[in-house]
């Protein structure tokens, strides 16, 4: 069976937004370790707890 990831980049209290989008990176890395066939990452626009609202940026990082 083919299983794929969906990552908001959620943010935690007391860390930096940052370490949101560090963190989706890792968790992307991971992911590809593991065998799954995609990473989806969401596009949210202003929405609090939420550090990525470009998943073109997000996914040139992750991509990278």
């Amino acid at each position: 069976m083919e299983l794929s990831l969906l990552d908001r980049s959620r943010t935690r209290a007391g860390d930096a937004d940052g370490q949101a989008l560090h963190d989706s990176i890792a968790r992307a890395k991971r992911a590809e370790e593991l065998g799954y066939r995609r990473f989806w990452v969401a596009e949210h626009h202003a929405v609090p707890g939420i550090a990525s609202g470009s998943p073109a940026v997000l996914l040139a990082a992750i991509g990278q």
